[in-house]
Protein backbone atom coordinates (compact mmCIF):
# COMPACT_ATOMS: atom_id res chain seq x y z
CA UNK A 1 0.00 0.00 0.00
CA UNK A 2 1.30 3.44 -0.97
CA UNK A 3 0.94 6.59 1.11
CA UNK A 4 -2.46 6.58 2.88
CA UNK A 5 -4.60 9.32 1.37
CA UNK A 6 -7.99 8.25 2.71
CA UNK A 7 -8.61 6.06 5.76
CA UNK A 8 -12.11 4.89 6.69
CA UNK A 9 -12.37 3.10 10.04
CA UNK A 10 -15.46 1.23 11.25
CA UNK A 11 -17.74 3.64 9.41
CA UNK A 12 -21.51 3.29 9.63
CA UNK A 13 -23.65 5.52 7.42
CA UNK A 14 -27.30 6.13 6.67
CA UNK A 15 -30.18 8.54 7.12
CA UNK A 16 -31.38 9.31 10.63
CA UNK A 17 -31.69 6.03 12.49
CA UNK A 18 -31.70 3.94 9.31
CA UNK A 19 -28.31 2.34 8.68
CA UNK A 20 -27.35 1.79 5.03
CA UNK A 21 -23.77 0.55 5.45
CA UNK A 22 -22.34 -0.63 8.76
CA UNK A 23 -18.78 -1.01 10.05
CA UNK A 24 -16.92 -0.37 6.78
CA UNK A 25 -13.13 -0.03 6.90
CA UNK A 26 -10.67 0.56 4.07
CA UNK A 27 -7.59 2.59 3.22
CA UNK A 28 -6.88 4.12 -0.19
CA UNK A 29 -3.40 5.13 -1.27
CA UNK A 30 -1.95 7.73 -3.58
CA UNK A 31 -2.50 7.09 -7.27
CA UNK A 32 -5.26 4.50 -6.85
CA UNK A 33 -8.32 4.37 -9.10
CA UNK A 34 -11.07 2.75 -7.03
CA UNK A 35 -14.55 1.91 -8.27
CA UNK A 36 -17.54 1.68 -5.92
CA UNK A 37 -20.15 -0.76 -7.21
CA UNK A 38 -23.34 -2.37 -5.97
CA UNK A 39 -27.01 -2.62 -6.82
CA UNK A 40 -29.38 0.35 -6.67
CA UNK A 41 -29.91 1.35 -3.06
CA UNK A 42 -26.75 -0.34 -1.82
CA UNK A 43 -25.37 2.98 -0.54
CA UNK A 44 -22.76 3.91 -3.15
CA UNK A 45 -23.53 7.62 -3.39
CA UNK A 46 -24.33 7.77 0.32
CA UNK A 47 -20.87 6.41 1.09
CA UNK A 48 -19.17 8.93 -1.18
CA UNK A 49 -21.14 11.87 0.24
CA UNK A 50 -20.48 10.79 3.81
CA UNK A 51 -16.72 10.45 3.45
CA UNK A 52 -16.71 13.86 1.76
CA UNK A 53 -18.56 15.35 4.75
CA UNK A 54 -21.75 16.14 2.84
CA UNK A 55 -23.77 13.75 5.01
CA UNK A 56 -23.28 13.07 8.74
CA UNK A 57 -21.85 9.68 9.62
CA UNK A 58 -23.52 7.49 12.22
CA UNK A 59 -20.26 6.21 13.71
CA UNK A 60 -16.61 5.61 12.85
CA UNK A 61 -13.99 7.95 11.47
CA UNK A 62 -12.78 9.35 8.16
CA UNK A 63 -9.24 10.67 7.77
CA UNK A 64 -7.56 12.44 4.87
CA UNK A 65 -3.76 12.25 5.02
CA UNK A 66 -4.06 10.91 8.60
CA UNK A 67 -6.03 13.97 9.72
CA UNK A 68 -9.68 13.56 10.85
CA UNK A 69 -12.11 15.10 8.39
CA UNK A 70 -13.69 17.19 11.17
CA UNK A 71 -10.42 19.07 11.67
CA UNK A 72 -10.54 20.51 8.14
CA UNK A 73 -12.32 23.76 7.37
CA UNK A 74 -14.64 23.63 4.36
CA UNK A 75 -12.14 25.58 2.28
CA UNK A 76 -9.18 23.44 3.34
CA UNK A 77 -11.05 20.24 2.55
CA UNK A 78 -11.98 21.67 -0.84
CA UNK A 79 -8.25 21.99 -1.52
CA UNK A 80 -7.80 18.29 -0.83
CA UNK A 81 -10.92 16.69 -2.32
CA UNK A 82 -12.87 17.65 -5.43
CA UNK A 83 -16.36 16.19 -5.75
CA UNK A 84 -18.34 15.66 -8.96
CA UNK A 85 -21.97 15.29 -7.95
CA UNK A 86 -24.44 12.98 -9.63
CA UNK A 87 -26.90 15.75 -10.47
CA UNK A 88 -25.97 19.42 -10.71
CA UNK A 89 -28.45 22.18 -11.49
CA UNK A 90 -26.87 25.16 -13.24
CA UNK A 91 -28.53 28.57 -13.20
CA UNK A 92 -29.46 30.50 -16.33
CA UNK A 93 -26.73 32.58 -17.95
CA UNK A 94 -23.63 30.73 -16.72
CA UNK A 95 -21.21 29.79 -19.46
CA UNK A 96 -19.03 26.71 -19.60
CA UNK A 97 -16.01 28.72 -18.53
CA UNK A 98 -17.94 30.27 -15.62
CA UNK A 99 -18.67 26.78 -14.30
CA UNK A 100 -15.08 25.60 -14.64
CA UNK A 101 -13.74 28.77 -13.02
CA UNK A 102 -15.83 27.97 -9.93
CA UNK A 103 -13.32 25.19 -9.29
CA UNK A 104 -10.78 27.83 -8.32
CA UNK A 105 -12.80 29.21 -5.36
CA UNK A 106 -10.84 27.36 -2.62
CA UNK A 107 -7.72 29.33 -3.58
CA UNK A 108 -9.25 32.82 -3.66
CA UNK A 109 -9.86 35.23 -0.81
CA UNK A 110 -13.38 36.63 -0.64
CA UNK A 111 -12.26 39.90 -2.21
CA UNK A 112 -10.13 38.36 -4.97
CA UNK A 113 -11.07 37.81 -8.59
CA UNK A 114 -9.72 35.05 -10.78
CA UNK A 115 -6.31 35.73 -12.27
CA UNK A 116 -5.22 35.24 -15.86
CA UNK A 117 -3.46 32.07 -14.70
CA UNK A 118 -6.77 30.79 -13.31
CA UNK A 119 -8.46 31.51 -16.63
CA UNK A 120 -5.73 29.74 -18.61
CA UNK A 121 -5.97 26.72 -16.30
CA UNK A 122 -9.75 26.59 -16.76
CA UNK A 123 -9.38 26.59 -20.54
CA UNK A 124 -6.69 23.90 -20.36
CA UNK A 125 -9.06 21.71 -18.31
CA UNK A 126 -11.80 22.30 -20.86
CA UNK A 127 -9.41 21.40 -23.66
CA UNK A 128 -8.56 18.15 -21.88
CA UNK A 129 -12.23 17.19 -21.48
CA UNK A 130 -13.11 18.18 -25.05
CA UNK A 131 -15.24 21.18 -24.10
CA UNK A 132 -12.99 24.12 -25.04
CA UNK A 133 -15.41 25.22 -27.76
CA UNK A 134 -18.17 25.49 -25.12
CA UNK A 135 -16.30 28.04 -22.99
CA UNK A 136 -18.56 30.95 -24.00
CA UNK A 137 -21.76 28.96 -24.45
CA UNK A 138 -24.50 29.04 -21.78
CA UNK A 139 -24.57 25.69 -20.00
CA UNK A 140 -28.36 25.63 -20.32
CA UNK A 141 -27.84 25.24 -24.08
CA UNK A 142 -25.48 22.24 -24.08
CA UNK A 143 -26.33 18.55 -24.06
CA UNK A 144 -26.30 16.42 -20.92
CA UNK A 145 -23.07 14.76 -21.97
CA UNK A 146 -21.40 18.08 -22.72
CA UNK A 147 -22.50 19.43 -19.34
CA UNK A 148 -21.04 16.39 -17.60
CA UNK A 149 -17.67 16.94 -19.27
CA UNK A 150 -17.75 20.63 -18.34
CA UNK A 151 -18.32 19.61 -14.72
CA UNK A 152 -15.38 17.21 -14.94
CA UNK A 153 -13.24 20.12 -16.17
CA UNK A 154 -14.38 22.08 -13.08
CA UNK A 155 -13.23 19.22 -10.84
CA UNK A 156 -9.85 19.17 -12.57
CA UNK A 157 -9.51 22.95 -12.22
CA UNK A 158 -9.81 22.52 -8.46
CA UNK A 159 -6.35 20.86 -8.59
CA UNK A 160 -6.87 18.57 -5.60
CA UNK A 161 -4.91 15.38 -4.86
CA UNK A 162 -8.19 13.47 -4.38
CA UNK A 163 -11.16 13.27 -6.77
CA UNK A 164 -14.59 11.86 -5.89
CA UNK A 165 -16.70 11.14 -8.96
CA UNK A 166 -20.34 10.14 -8.41
CA UNK A 167 -21.52 8.35 -11.55
CA UNK A 168 -19.39 10.55 -13.84
CA UNK A 169 -20.62 8.86 -17.04
CA UNK A 170 -24.28 9.78 -16.50
CA UNK A 171 -25.78 11.01 -19.77
CA UNK A 172 -22.77 10.07 -21.87
CA UNK A 173 -22.75 7.78 -24.88
CA UNK A 174 -20.44 4.76 -24.91
CA UNK A 175 -17.55 6.64 -26.54
CA UNK A 176 -17.51 9.33 -23.86
CA UNK A 177 -18.18 6.79 -21.10
CA UNK A 178 -14.95 5.02 -21.94
CA UNK A 179 -13.19 8.36 -22.34
CA UNK A 180 -14.12 9.35 -18.77
CA UNK A 181 -12.70 6.07 -17.45
CA UNK A 182 -9.54 6.64 -19.48
CA UNK A 183 -9.26 10.18 -18.06
CA UNK A 184 -9.62 8.75 -14.55
CA UNK A 185 -6.90 6.18 -15.16
CA UNK A 186 -4.54 8.82 -16.59
CA UNK A 187 -5.17 11.04 -13.55
CA UNK A 188 -4.34 8.13 -11.24
CA UNK A 189 -1.14 7.48 -13.17
CA UNK A 190 -0.26 11.16 -12.57
CA UNK A 191 -0.60 10.56 -8.82
CA UNK A 192 -4.19 11.62 -8.23
CA UNK A 193 -6.36 9.39 -6.04
CA UNK A 194 -9.70 8.75 -7.74
CA UNK A 195 -12.74 7.20 -6.07
CA UNK A 196 -15.74 6.81 -8.35
CA UNK A 197 -19.27 5.41 -8.15
CA UNK A 198 -19.90 3.35 -11.28
CA UNK A 199 -22.66 1.28 -12.83
CA UNK A 200 -20.73 0.19 -15.92
CA UNK A 201 -19.19 -3.00 -14.54
CA UNK A 202 -17.35 -3.91 -17.74
CA UNK A 203 -15.59 -0.52 -17.79
CA UNK A 204 -14.87 -0.74 -14.07
CA UNK A 205 -13.28 -4.16 -14.64
CA UNK A 206 -11.18 -2.76 -17.48
CA UNK A 207 -9.96 0.47 -15.91
CA UNK A 208 -10.19 0.36 -12.10
CA UNK A 209 -7.31 -1.10 -10.16
CA UNK A 210 -9.50 -1.83 -7.16
CA UNK A 211 -13.19 -2.38 -6.47
CA UNK A 212 -15.31 -1.73 -3.39
CA UNK A 213 -18.43 -3.91 -3.64
CA UNK A 214 -21.37 -2.86 -1.45
CA UNK A 215 -24.17 -5.27 -0.58
CA UNK A 216 -26.20 -6.69 2.28
CA UNK A 217 -25.71 -3.46 4.22
CA UNK A 218 -21.93 -3.70 4.35
CA UNK A 219 -18.70 -3.60 2.40
CA UNK A 220 -19.01 -7.03 0.83
CA UNK A 221 -15.64 -7.08 -0.94
CA UNK A 222 -12.55 -4.90 -1.39
CA UNK A 223 -10.02 -6.24 -3.88
CA UNK A 224 -8.84 -6.26 -7.47
CA UNK A 225 -11.43 -6.59 -10.26
CA UNK A 226 -10.31 -10.18 -10.91
CA UNK A 227 -11.15 -11.15 -7.33
CA UNK A 228 -14.33 -9.10 -6.95
CA UNK A 229 -15.89 -9.76 -10.34
CA UNK A 230 -16.76 -13.38 -9.70
CA UNK A 231 -20.12 -14.98 -10.35
CA UNK A 232 -20.82 -15.92 -6.70
CA UNK A 233 -19.94 -12.48 -5.31
CA UNK A 234 -21.76 -10.44 -7.96
CA UNK A 235 -24.83 -12.70 -7.93
CA UNK A 236 -24.99 -12.30 -4.18
CA UNK A 237 -24.60 -8.51 -4.26
CA UNK A 238 -27.03 -7.89 -7.13
CA UNK A 239 -29.53 -10.63 -6.19
CA UNK A 240 -29.42 -11.89 -9.77
CA UNK A 241 -27.78 -14.62 -11.79
CA UNK A 242 -24.57 -12.94 -12.99
CA UNK A 243 -22.27 -14.44 -15.62
CA UNK A 244 -18.59 -13.48 -15.79
CA UNK A 245 -16.42 -14.40 -18.77
CA UNK A 246 -13.32 -13.20 -20.60
CA UNK A 247 -13.43 -11.77 -24.08
CA UNK A 248 -11.15 -14.01 -26.16
CA UNK A 249 -10.08 -11.09 -28.36
CA UNK A 250 -8.81 -8.69 -25.65
CA UNK A 251 -8.93 -10.80 -22.45
CA UNK A 252 -11.16 -8.19 -20.76
CA UNK A 253 -13.68 -9.34 -18.17
CA UNK A 254 -17.29 -9.22 -19.37
CA UNK A 255 -20.20 -9.17 -16.94
CA UNK A 256 -23.75 -10.00 -18.01
CA UNK A 257 -26.93 -11.43 -16.47
CA UNK A 258 -28.55 -14.77 -17.12
CA UNK A 259 -32.30 -15.35 -17.30
CA UNK A 260 -33.52 -18.79 -16.30
CA UNK A 261 -35.96 -20.64 -18.56
CA UNK A 262 -38.87 -20.46 -16.12
CA UNK A 263 -38.58 -16.67 -15.81
CA UNK A 264 -38.18 -16.31 -19.56
CA UNK A 265 -41.37 -18.32 -20.23
CA UNK A 266 -43.31 -16.29 -17.67
CA UNK A 267 -42.13 -13.00 -19.18
CA UNK A 268 -43.00 -14.20 -22.71
CA UNK A 269 -46.50 -15.19 -21.62
CA UNK A 270 -47.05 -11.81 -19.97
CA UNK A 271 -45.70 -9.97 -22.99
CA UNK A 272 -48.09 -11.82 -25.28
CA UNK A 273 -50.99 -10.74 -23.07
CA UNK A 274 -49.81 -7.14 -23.04
CA UNK A 275 -49.20 -6.92 -26.79
CA UNK A 276 -51.89 -9.18 -28.20
CA UNK A 277 -54.94 -8.84 -25.98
Amino acid sequence: MSEAVLSVNHLSIGYGSRCVISDASFTIGKGELVGIIGCNGAGKSTLLKTIRGMLPKQSGEVLFFDKPMEEYTDRDLAREVAYLQQQVEVGFGYTGQDIVMAGRYPYLKWWERESEDDKRLALDCMEYTGTRELADKPVTEVSGGQKQRILLAKVLAQQTPVLFLDEPTTGLDMVYQEEIFRFARELALMGKTVLMVVHELNLAAKYCGRILLLGEGKLLADDTPERVFTEPLLSRAYAADIAVSRNPLNNNLEITTRVDEASKKKETALLKKICCE
